[in-house]
């Protein structure tokens, strides 16, 4: 089902302006007494209306997309950009998808997406207190963005995790890097064994900030696997992606992820922004059964990364709709076994499987079967997969098993199997 989201022009505008928080924070860091102003930056300040911006006029020509499973994707003056299901990984349209490219604070999903495993496996507790260094420390400057800890002092892991998600603070980053790791270049080595794990191949991580280093590097697709696992793997802390505001140290702000106020499908990700990097947005939404993620790398501003978002979950929730090719309980094949007290098994669907398919369109699905089976085989074994295709196009694949358990022959009919498989019986 296609939902339209609100258009608030006026709001967006004044979201797009968010990118000024960071400077009020730093200046309410700088004079405490002061702070009071800072906790206004939640609600990002008004921006002109009506003048082309230098910003504007240096906008990249519009990149057409390089691979689209639905027809009339839009054109995206970024450097590479990208739309993906969440619930296969099937990338639905995109272009430059795997090119490496600067990051900037989209690193930080990959610090938040550890934060959170360490949590969930017991390494790290919410309550555990994270020391600020020297070198963690933000010094007040308008030149990063800061959670604004102070100096020599402790917060909580929870409050961390907030300040690097919410706030993208640097000094939040820094400190739980070297907390779990000893230093930033100790966690980069976790963050790039991870990003290996997860399958992100054009990916190297430096440090955990995404602060500028000519060998720091990710591309679209590696972003958005990366923003599907944290999805899936983190459901306790998911949350806190969609969260609008985070105060901490008297200092309230804003989410610089503008969709958040004027989406309500939109649940999070991540904002990123450095000279080298541009403006970049990754982005999931949810609306009925669907849900998207999207990147956008390096484009002009922050008002262009949220409209050319905007644009492009729009096409996808236009062009795309949910099916489900073959019901769960279904008798997909029948997978020959050789060498078993039965000679074939009956295979099924491992889980329940729906695919985003475009809309209007046949979905067909062709079994592959492994070769050369042989017993014993174990209820639930992979026996093959199942290819789904619309338009001749992949759209998809699952795994096929073993519907029941068939044990080996004895001796003496597995003989006489052998000899029949000799002779070709």
């Amino acid at each position: 089902m296609h939902i339209q989201s609100p258009f608030l022009p006026g709001l967006l505008l004044a979201i797009a302006a968010a990118a000024l928080v960071p400077s009020s924070a730093a200046f309410a860091a700088k004079h405490p007494a002061a702070k009071h102003l800072a906790s206004k930056s939640a609600a990002p300040p008004k921006a002109a209306v009506g003048k082309k911006s230098a910003a504007d006029a240096n906008a990249l020509p519009p990149l057409a997309a390089q691979v689209a499973l639905a027809d009339n994707p839009p054109a995206l003056p970024a450097k590479a950009w990208l739309l993906m299901d969440y619930d296969s990984g099937q990338v639905l349209a995109s272009a430059n998808a795997d090119e490496a490219l600067p990051p900037a604070s989209l690193t930080k999903m990959m610090t938040s997406y550890i934060v959170e495993q360490a949590l969930r496996a017991g390494k790290l507790k919410p309550t555990d207190l994270v020391s600020v260094s020297e070198n963690a420390w933000c010094r007040g400057t308008n030149t990063e963005s800061c959670m604004y800890l102070a100096l020599n002092s402790q917060a909580t892991v929870i409050d961390i995790l907030r300040g690097i998600i919410v706030q993208s603070g640097n000094d939040a980053s820094k400190a739980i890097a070297e907390h779990m790791a000893g230093s930033e270049a100790g966690f980069a080595k976790l963050m790039n064994a991870e990003a290996q794990r997860l399958g992100m191949t054009n990916t190297t991580f430096v440090n955990p900030t995404g602060l500028p280093d000519p060998a720091h590097k990710s591309s679209a697709r590696d972003l958005a696997i990366l923003a599907r696992a944290i999805i899936r793997d983190g459901a306790e802390y998911y949350p806190i992606y969609a969260e609008r505001e985070f105060k901490y140290n008297g200092i309230k702000q804003g989410n610089r992820n503008a969709l958040l106020y004027t989406d309500p499908s939109v649940d999070g990700l991540k904002t990123g922004h450095t000279a080298e990097a541009g403006f970049c947005l990754v982005t999931s939404a949810k609306r009925g059964e669907m849900r998207l993620i999207s990147v956008i790398l390096n484009t002009h501003s922050a008002q262009a990364r949220a409209d050319q978002t905007r644009e492009l979950l729009g096409w996808g929730y236009s062009q795309f709709e949910k099916a489900t090719p073959i019901q769960p309980t279904a008798v997909v094949a029948t997978a020959p076994v050789g060498f078993g007290q039965s000679n074939s098994v009956a295979v099924v669907l491992s889980a329940p499987w729906m695919l985003t398919v475009p809309r209007g369109q046949t979905v067909q699905t062709t079994v592959v079967l492994q070769p050369g089976l042989e017993a014993p085989v174990a209820k639930g074994a992979v026996m093959g997969k199942l290819v789904a295709t619309a338009n001749g196009k992949p759209v998809g694949e699952t795994p096929l098993v073993a519907q029941t358990a068939v044990e080996r022959s004895g001796l003496l009919l597995r003989a006489w199997q052998h000899l029949a498989k000799l002779f070709g019986q």
